[in-house]
């Protein structure tokens, strides 16, 4: 099962590799010669480096937004007991429990309301809801299996809470 799977997945993207390097301008099956011209067009196209570079500017503050803000929800749900505290982690896992399409929607929607002209920045906001799902999820995991034993320890050891996280929160959602 899993073998099928990762084939499922993998050989698709192999084939895409190697039609990367397929020196022919139809799609031909075997590849009629080797060559790198079709990424030299890509990288002379100045429109085409634009998009990488402003790809890579959005990964970046999108992934960082999501690390800080994800992180720090699943602490203070994990950590605190408040009114509301299922409704907050519920709200943070909605943007992956509904389809795509109705997220983007719904910040489309938001976006027109308050008149947000439409940027990079709003384009980042909307990959990083995405992502502080995915960190949410995964560090909140983490932080359940983490024995409070540790923590305890790590406080009456004389560690404050920037040395107990650092020192050991960190390693154990790493």
């Amino acid at each position: 099962g899993t073998i099928v799977a990762l084939v499922f997945l993998y050989v698709p993207l192999a084939v895409v590799v190697i039609y990367a390097f397929n020196d022919s301008v139809a799609q031909a099956w075997p590849p009629q010669g080797f060559t790198t011209k079709w990424f030299e067009l890509a990288l002379g196209d100045e429109a085409m480096r634009s998009a990488l570079w402003n790809s890579v500017k959005v990964a970046t503050v999108a992934t960082a937004i999501a690390l800080v803000l994800g992180s720090a929800a699943s602490f203070a749900v994990h950590r605190f007991a408040f009114f509301g505290r299922q409704a907050v982690s519920f709200l943070l896992v909605l943007p992956i429990a509904l389809p795509g399409i109705i997220t983007a929607m719904a910040l489309r929607t938001g976006i027109n309301t308050f008149e947000i002209p439409f940027s990079l920045w709003t384009i980042m906001i909307g990959h990083s809801t995405f992502c502080i799902v995915v960190v949410f999820n995964n560090v909140i995991a983490r932080l359940r299996r983490t024995p409070t034993s540790l923590v305890e320890a790590s406080m009456d050891l004389g560690a404050d809470g920037w040395q107990t996280f650092r020192h050991v929160l960190l390693p154990q959602i790493a």
